[in-house]
C-alpha cells in the first residue's frame, strides 16, 4: 500500500513530498521503497496496511466536511475542530478493522487530513466547499472529469463502521461500537438526508465528554 499527502502533479515536478509504504513483508517493503523512492519524494515504511488503508481512504471524507464548513462560512476554527476529531474518527476505525491507531497520526491519516482538508487542488475539498456554497451534488459532479472518491467512501464507511450484517446506524454510534459521527454527517449530507446546518446542529449538540 503506497498512501500519504501527495498531490501527483507535485510530485511529477519533482517537489519534495513524503510517503508510506505500508506492507506486513519486511523485506517486500524494502525493496518497494527502494525502487520508488527519489532525492524528492521519501518513501518510509510501516507494517500496518489496515491503518494505512483506513486513512488513505477515509481522509477524503473529512475533506468534504471541512470544504464545506469554509464554504458556508464557519470560519477556520470550526475546519481546525473537524480534522481533529475527524482524525479520532479514523484512529478508532483502524483500530477496529484490526490496525493500529498511531498508523492514522502518521503521513497516510494526519499527513494525508492536512492536505487534503485544506488543499485547493483536493478533489473532495473543492467539492465540500461548493456544497457549503449551497451547489448541488449533482451539478458538483455533472461539471467534473475526474472522481472525487469521498463520495462513494462516506456511505461505504458508515456502513464499514456497522459491522457485516449490520444495519447502518443513521445517527450515532454503530453496533461495533465505532462511533464516526462526522462521516455519518457527511454520507447524510450526500445522500440528502440532512442539510449542512442540521449537520452541524447535530455534532455540536452531541453529549459532552472528556477528549
Amino acid at each position: 500500500m503506497l498512501t500519504g499527502p501527495n498531490f501527483a502533479h507535485e510530485i511529477a515536478a519533482g517537489l519534495p513530498a513524503g510517503a508510506v509504504i505500508a506492507a506486513t513483508d519486511a523485506p517486500l517493503r524494502d525493496r518497494i521503497t527502494g525502487l520508488l523512492g527519489t532525492p524528492s519524494f521519501r518513501l518510509y515504511g510501516n507494517d500496518d496496511p489496515i491503518g494505512a488503508q483506513v486513512g488513505g481512504a477515509a481522509k477524503n471524507v473529512i475533506a468534504i466536511a471541512a470544504g464545506a464548513v469554509i464554504g458556508a462560512g464557519l470560519g477556520e476554527n470550526a475546519r481546525a475542530a473537524l480534522i481533529t476529531r475527524g482524525l479520532a474518527e479514523l484512529a478508532r476505525l483502524a483500530a477496529t478493522l484490526g490496525g493500529r491507531s498511531e498508523t492514522v497520526m502518521g503521513l497516510s491519516g494526519l499527513g494525508d487530513l492536512l492536505l487534503t482538508c485544506t488543499g485547493p487542488a483536493s478533489r473532495n475539498y473543492s467539492l465540500g466547499l461548493a456544497l457549503g456554497r449551497g451547489e448541488s451534488l449533482a451539478d458538483i459532479l455533472a461539471a467534473r472529469s475526474s472522481v472525487t472518491e469521498g463520495v462513494a467512501t462516506a456511505p461505504a464507511l458508515v456502513a464499514r463502521a456497522a459491522g457485516p450484517g449490520s444495519p447502518v446506524q443513521a445517527r450515532g454510534p454503530s453496533r461495533t461500537g465505532v462511533d464516526m459521527p462526522i462521516c455519518t454527517a457527511v454520507a447524510e449530507l450526500l445522500a440528502g438526508r440532512t442539510t449542512l446546518a442540521e449537520a452541524i446542529a447535530r455534532l455540536l449538540a452531541r453529549p459532552r465528554r472528556d477528549e
